[in-house]
């Protein structure tokens, strides 16, 4: 085996002895970046194992495949690098073949991502902003955004043209006299075969949003794209095919000037954008679909015939179901035959299994961990709890509001006025203006037009956010959805996960009480007894005998006792290991240390009594620890204006004993997935803006439904996808950096938005003429587009100043 070895289940590479978790399956380890991912992983392991590489066909394993690439949030493994770069160069070509995703079910509703409040039954488009509307709840085999596709064939197809037209245009400033060569008619009219296919048929989407918004009166940035694309475009068509309509003084060597670059570029820009944030939204979803994956496909039902395996989805409540070893509980019920541990940091986040036996709940998407039951199903389908987190997280991530509100409030007043700029231009030459009044009308109704047309708008937002997640990224800030920033720097409440978040997310020694026997005496014992078991409080004992150099020994006659401990004999004694009712069950008097024992429950630690031949020896102790540096993190969130509230699945207890070392005052413990994202909705109804920290699968809704979410690096692979910003190093201090790059990005998209409407704002009374009169100075749409274009580079320029912020 190679020193890294790769997640077969979400493709990230993992260092076997970084202590991160495994599954056994067919005399076989596998490695895992996280719980969520082994979870994942233990309740379907065929479908992770061997896949094809698409470009040659061959078999290949994602646990040590070397060569991964993602496309349309889709995995594939690759033998070769060689293989992996023909992929990367054009994936569609080697997925044209593929059998096409199956249809949403009849009866799915579909809404807008920029107007939430428009809701409908089946596929269509925003009869607001004309934007395609999206399924409310994604499937886990949903296929590509359609619309997301079409964008990118459409700029594939598109952004060679709109570069063949700006060489043609501006070939004579870089020195190359096309003109000469071609001639100058001959470099017009290919001008407008270029530009022709771009206006047309490229960006025919954004002319019927543009359309759409001018009937239903809502008027945004589309309307400016559509009003100064499609008028210089106009107007070129006019100098093309009656140049003498317009003045003689516009004419140049081959006639009026043409604009047909101005419009195929322009589009083409903002084309790009589209496809950026497309790709971008598109992710929202994987949160949803690892969460569909959590839930097992099939479950192996009892009936007075035998057993049979069936889907899930032929599940009624009622029905007895029998979980194995290493399967996942497949719907909501209750145990009713036989015994078990089961993992449900799904529910709780925390990593310590809970025993179940007859009559207890049991949770579908759960992991058994050991002993196979038979469970009665008491909730199915879109009942069960695993199905409302789902539904959770898909409400919250449709209810965020896009960062591109912004400039379309800012448009919003904006548009009415160049258009009303343009129309008395218009009129104004029309009706004063010298021979021939009607071009002089054209030459400054465009001009108007053109100078207000919003290519800086467009970049204003993409632009800083690009620069801002490359920063980011530096710093071990991801930034996932451009949202996150323009709410992380209105956040004023930050609510954190405790389990890794606040501490390490995994239990580790950390006291070893003597009574009868040494120290390390009694520390070689319980790892005696602990060494078969996997449970992470026995993982945790071993590998603090192993830190302190305890003499290793050997256990036999090993009895688990479900709910109470462990026995066993070592040395020729039998040795016990395990809670007081273990104790009290072989009567062993525990009354000298129970005062120890409560000073250490005190302190959030599991506490475990070791006794051999039924006399006390001592106690052992296990926590999870507050990672360090945690409570200086704290108090600098505190000290930047941010109300700190820790929110935990775990004990009171243990919750106030973290909170106590991290000078945390207001704490929520004991809560579920459920009631996270319900104390998320009672700050916000209370007038917060409120950001959730977590790393665990049950963190997932209230990262979802909070303003943003931020996910620790180190967690769970949902988390990660439910969260907007994700903090590589699971570090609190990347809190920090996030907060200080939100507020820079937000401060240089506000600076951006004004670069964007300056000149324009500026330039519009001049593109309409009011210096004639003094000066005899008409301002010619070439002039409006060199403005135009200033107002561009004045908002590059100050983007790519993020790059230089401290962190």
């Amino acid at each position: 085996m190679t020193d890294i070895t790769r997640d077969p289940v979400c493709g990230m590479t993992v260092d076997p002895e970084a202590g991160k978790p495994t599954f056994d399956y067919k005399d076989r380890r596998y490695h895992f970046c996280s719980e969520g991912c082994r979870t994942r992983f233990a309740a379907a392991p065929e479908t992770y194992l061997d896949v094809t590489d698409p470009v040659c066909g061959m078999t290949v394993d994602p646990a040590t495949a070397a060569h991964m690439a993602k496309h349309a949030g889709e995995r594939f493994y690759f033998c070769s690098a060689g293989c992996q770069q023909k992929f990367e160069a054009d994936p569609e070509a080697f997925l044209k073949d593929r059998p096409a995703p199956e249809p949403m079910p009849e009866g799915t509703l579909y809404t807008c991502p920029m107007d939430p409040e428009i809701v409908q039954e089946g596929p269509g488009d925003c009869p607001i902003c004309g934007m395609a509307l999206e399924p409310m709840m994604p499937t886990a085999d949903a296929g590509p955004n359609p619309e997301l596709a079409d964008f990118r064939r459409r700029l594939l197809i598109g952004a060679p043209l709109a570069l063949g037209v700006l060489f043609l245009e501006m070939g004579a400033m870089l020195g190359i006299p096309i003109s000469q060569w071609i001639g100058g008619d001959t470099v017009r009219w290919l001008q407008f075969l270029l530009a022709s296919p771009v206006v047309l048929w490229v960006a025919r989407p954004f002319f019927k949003r543009g359309w759409t918004s001018i009937v239903t009166g809502k008027l945004n940035m589309w309307t400016l794209i559509a009003i100064g694309t499609g008028a210089a475009y106009g107007f070129s068509l006019i100098s093309l095919f009656l140049p003498k309509v317009f003045p003689e003084a516009l004419g140049g060597l081959h006639g009026p000037p043409l604009y047909f670059e101005a419009s195929a570029v322009i589009l083409i820009l903002v084309l790009l954008g589209q496809v950026m944030e497309l790709s971008a939204r598109e992710k929202t979803g994987d949160a949803i679909r690892a969460l569909m994956d959590l839930a097992p496909r099939s479950a192996r039902r009892v009936t007075d015939a035998g057993e049979e395996d069936v889907p899930v989805d032929a599940i009624h409540a009622g029905d007895r179901l029998r979980v194995r070893p290493g399967e996942s509980v497949p719907v909501d019920g209750r145990l009713v035959e036989g015994r078990s541990s089961v993992d449900e940091s799904l529910i709780t986040g925390e990593p310590v299994p809970v025993e179940k036996t007859s009559g207890a709940a049991l949770t579908g998407g759960t992991l058994n961990k050991s002993g196979s039951f038979i469970m009665e199903a008491e909730a199915v389908g879109a009942d069960t709890v695993l199905s409302r987190i789902v539904a959770m997280v898909a409400q919250a991530q449709r209810s965020r509001a896009p960062i591109q509100a912004l400039a379309d409030r800012v448009a919003g007043y904006f548009v009415p006025a160049v258009i009303a700029a343009a129309l008395l231009a218009f009129a104004t030459w029309l009706v004063f203006g010298p021979t021939p009044a009607l071009g002089y009308a054209v030459v400054a109704a465009v001009s108007v037009l053109i100078i207000a047309c919003p290519c800086a708008l467009g970049l204003a937002t993409p632009m800083a956010i690009m620069v801002a997640t490359g920063r980011g990224a530096q710093a071990g800030v991801l930034i996932r959805e451009a949202e996150a920033l323009e709410a992380y720097a209105k956040v004023d409440t930050l609510v954190l996960d405790k389990t890794g978040t606040l501490t390490e997310g995994r239990p580790t020694l950390t006291d070893v009480v003597a009574v009868s026997r040494a120290e390390l005496e009694i520390l070689s014992l319980a790892a005696a007894l602990e060494r078969g078991s996997e449970h992470p409080l026995a993982e945790a004992i071993c590998a603090g005998a192993s830190d302190r150099n305890a003499p290793r020994k050997d256990a036999s006659e090993f009895e688990a006792i479900t709910g109470k401990g462990v026995r066993a004999i070592v040395d020729g004694a039998a040795v016990f290991l395990g809670n007081e009712a273990l104790m009290t069950e072989q009567g062993i008097d525990v009354a000298d240390i129970q005062e120890r024992r409560k000073t250490l429950e005190a302190e959030g630690k599991t506490v475990m009594f070791l006794a051999v031949e039924r006399e006390i020896s001592g106690l052992v102790a296990v926590a999870d620890r507050v990672k360090q540096g945690a409570a200086d993190a704290v108090e600098q969130l505190r000290r930047a204006g941010l109300q700190i509230v820790m929110a935990t699945g775990d004990s009171e207890t243990t919750a106030q004993a973290v909170a106590r070392e991290t000078g945390i005052t207001d704490v929520r413990a004991g809560l579920s997935p459920d009631d996270k994202a319900a104390l998320v909705a009672e700050l916000q109804a209370q007038g917060h803006s409120v950001a959730m920290a977590g790393d665990g699968i049950n963190d997932a809704p209230a990262l979802a439904a909070a303003q943003v979410g931020i996910a620790m690096g180190t967690g769970a692979d949902v988390a990660v996808e439910s969260a907007g910003i994700t903090l590589l190093k699971g570090d609190l201090t990347g809190l920090l950096r996030a907060r200080k790059l939100a507020l820079s990005t937000m401060r240089n998209i506000r600076q951006n938005l004004f670069f964007a409407f300056i000149y324009n704002a500026g330039g519009a009374p001049i593109a309409a003429g009011v210096l004639y009169p003094v000066f005899g100075m008409l301002l010619s749409p070439m002039v409006a587009a060199a403005a135009m274009s200033l107002s561009s580079v004045s908002v590059i320029g100050n983007s790519l100043r993020l790059r230089r912020i401290k962190l």
